[in-house]
């Protein structure tokens, strides 16, 4: 058996990744092929997973749907000769037979459907949560939203009627509200789990950060601050943050504030630097010099691999290569991402967030990833509102019970990815 995976995103390609590697565990496993349609597909080169055609990094990053004049940008750029060969691809691959996994959302599961093989696939764009929860739709919808949250599902009569052909096998969707609800027509729509929420588990030391010492040994107060990874709107993302943070080391200024700036591998920590030390952070050494001068208060005395930085009571640290850690020791979030968001709230902890200029973390998205996360995201409509949204949290047990409950339910348990791999095995 041969198997092609088309994604559409470098979320996609993640949640595409760990999938292929549940599939490559069975005892007599498929040939592996891939075609990431958006992104040049580092992830699978990675995984050492040939790639079938063509692929380009676009100007838009993938996120055309939130902005017309990034789709403009995109087909100034090549994008309709890129998406005419990669269909000419599939096809010619679909020829000398095999299956299709598509990822992502409309795109790759059109092309699944294009290349006239058997076809699974696994939905991570839509969720009914986005329109309704268990006691029915949401208030907070506009016009054209509450039109669609009297439909039957999220998914539209042209997404639903490739889900229905008899060549898709599977479809795995990402919550039991939106499989219920698919359930209705000829859908062979399961729910799974969530791959999103797979591979996070803790290091076995966790970070080794040198943490300021407390009087009375109260436990830091630890927030993850998760800018997005990608430039330059995740730098900007940043200095947005930035100012969040200074917020919130005044309103804690009676504890210890760790800091641990979760960054993508692709972002440059020097230009992440900059703003740290013109808002007047100190670099570890500089601290610690500080200190002998009787100017700041003593640190642990500790080599760390990370570029540390201290402010009054606070230590950041910028951690690019343990981002599974960075999210189970923190209490909270700051964030302006999508996937990294929605994992942090899938360990049953509250983020706050902050609407940015996007492409990707704008006002529209941010307002739509509340809806769909539920009471675990605080939409914050000011950096200055930070501070108070993490103080009331602190003071409200019951609401931060409800939300682990909510998190279950929104984003699942880990071991998706081995479930649905045997599952799409059989069927395909």
């Amino acid at each position: 058996m041969k198997l092609l995976c088309i994604s559409n995103g470098h979320g996609e390609d993640v949640i595409a990744g760990r999938i292929l590697q549940a599939i490559r565990q069975h005892p007599a496993p498929p040939e592996i092929y891939a075609l990431p349609i958006v992104g040049s597909g580092q992830l699978y080169q990675r995984l050492d997973i040939p790639l079938i055609g063509p692929t380009k990094t676009m100007p838009s990053g993938g996120f055309i749907y939130m902005d017309r004049r990034q789709l403009v940008r995109d087909i100034k750029g090549g994008l309709l000769q890129l998406i005419l060969a990669q269909f000419s691809a599939v096809r010619a691959w679909a020829r000398s037979g095999g299956g299709v996994l598509a990822v992502g959302d409309l795109v790759p599961l059109f092309f699944a459907w294009l290349s006239g093989a058997n076809y699974g696939f696994v939905g991570t764009a839509k969720s009914d949560y986005y329109l309704r929860d268990e006691d029915g739709p949401l208030r907070q919808l506009s016009g054209w939203e509450q039109l669609q949250s009297r439909a039957a599902s999220i998914y539209y009569p042209w997404e639903r009627w490739l889900m229905a052909r008899r060549r898709c096998k599977v479809v795995f969707l990402r919550d039991q509200l939106t499989a219920e609800r698919l359930q209705r027509w000829p859908i062979p729509a399961i729910y799974a789990g969530n791959p999103m929420m797979d591979g996070l588990e803790p290091s076995a030391t966790g970070l080794q950060l040198p943490i300021k010492h407390s009087p009375d040994d109260e436990e830091p107060l630890t927030v993850v601050l998760l800018p997005g990874s990608r430039e330059p709107e995740a730098y900007a993302n940043w200095e947005q943050m930035l100012t969040a943070v200074s917020g919130l080391i005044q309103t804690f200024r009676q504890r210890q504030v760790l800091l641990l700036a979760a960054i993508a591998p692709g972002l440059d920590l020097n230009v992440l630097q900059k703003p740290l030390k013109n808002q007047g952070w100190l670099p570890q050494a500089s601290a610690q010099s500080a200190d002998a001068a009787g100017t700041a208060t003593v640190t642990n005395q500790f080599t760390c691999k990370y570029p540390i930085f201290i402010d009054r009571n606070a230590t950041l640290a910028l951690i690019q290569d343990a981002y599974a850690d960075c999210l189970q020791q923190a209490h909270f979030a700051i964030a302006m991402a999508g996937t990294a968001t929605e994992q942090f709230i899938g360990l049953g902890k509250p983020a706050i967030t902050l609407p940015g200029q996007g492409p990707q973390f704008n006002p529209t998205f941010a307002q739509a990833q509340s809806r769909h996360l539920g009471v675990s995201v605080i939409l914050a409509q000011r950096p200055e509102d930070v501070a108070a949204a993490i103080q009331a949290l602190l003071s409200d047990p019951d609401r931060l019970q409800l939300i682990q409950a909510n998190s279950r339910r929104r984003m699942g348990t880990a071991g998706a990815a081995q479930r649905i791999a045997k599952i799409l095995i059989e069927r395909l």
